[in-house]
């Protein structure tokens, strides 16, 4: 039968909190074994054949997901990946951009990817010199190749919230994006400009002189982004603010959950990258 924490805390532990499993307690140690599928040979005090025989039972729930801590990029990119399935890589440059290749005697897609480009293969995402993307970024990839949206972006520009369904993707997009950049750049245009430039990234500013600095990113050919920075400033009581935009088509081309996806990994990106 299965194991829940108190199962494994009542029956099997020495409830002692002794701490030489390495947590505090043995509820806390039960916890990590259940939820996170900590090692349950880290208690010295379980006999080997007492191991063995719940080793079974946590497999099993293991295997079934049950108790544990969900993996909610691996679940994400597993859907993804199913929403994209009967998509023919021979029709994809047409819709999004790229160029066909060979890979491994099979069609492949090479597609420009911020400054650098990745390969998209029937099996996988990966970047052109064979790394991995983050899972993240898969995500948004596939869903991207999913959403069957061919429009060419106008150039015409609006945030977040000037699409719909987006209320509840708001304060995530100031928390986790906006808040952040503004954080790592207020009195720093220029790291903000090399960094930027580093990423491939257009600088615009003086075509959208609203802002002290306005960045074109090109992602992916069809999902261009916009970073608008205004800088302190302590004389007229102004906070430095950031803004991403987007062109009108992004939900052609991306669902919310993919737009909010990208936008992190760009702060991310932009964030952890140090200045040339």
């Amino acid at each position: 039968m299965p194991l829940s924490v108190v199962d494994l805390y009542r029956d099997i532990l020495p409830k002692t909190n002794c701490g030489d499993c390495g947590f505090p307690t043995c509820m806390a140690f039960a916890g990590m074994v259940v939820s996170e599928k900590h090692p349950l040979t880290s208690c010295p005090h379980i006999t080997p054949n007492l191991i063995e025989k719940c080793q079974k039972e946590l497999n099993e729930q293991y295997a079934k997901a049950k108790w544990t801590k969900r993996d909610m990029a691996r679940d994400a990119l597993e859907w993804a990946k199913e929403r994209s399935t009967s998509m023919k890589i021979e029709d994809l440059p047409d819709r999004i951009g790229g160029k066909l290749i060979k890979k491994d005697h099979d069609n492949a897609l090479e597609l420009p990817y911020f400054k650098d480009s990745i390969i998209i293969t029937k099996k996988n995402i990966l970047k052109k010199d064979g790394s991995e993307l983050t899972r993240w970024e898969q995500v948004f990839i596939y869903n991207h190749i999913a959403q069957g949206g061919s429009t060419i972006p106008t150039g015409k520009w609006k945030s977040l919230a000037e699409f719909p369904n987006t209320i509840s993707k708001i304060k995530s997009m100031v928390e986790h994006v906006e808040t952040p950049l503004k954080r790592r750049f207020k009195g720093k245009l220029d790291e903000l400009l090399s960094v930027s430039k580093f990423l491939g990234a257009t600088d615009m500013t003086a075509e959208m002189s609203s802002a002290d600095s306005a960045l074109l990113f090109k992602i992916l050919p069809q999902v261009p982004v916009m970073l608008m920075f205004w800088n302190e400033d302590s004389d007229e009581g102004f906070e430095a603010q950031a803004k991403l935009l987007f062109d009108e088509t992004v939900c052609e081309h991306l669902d919310i959950e993919s737009i909010m996806f990208l936008s992190e990994r760009l702060c991310q990106l932009l964030c952890e990258t140090v200045s040339p």
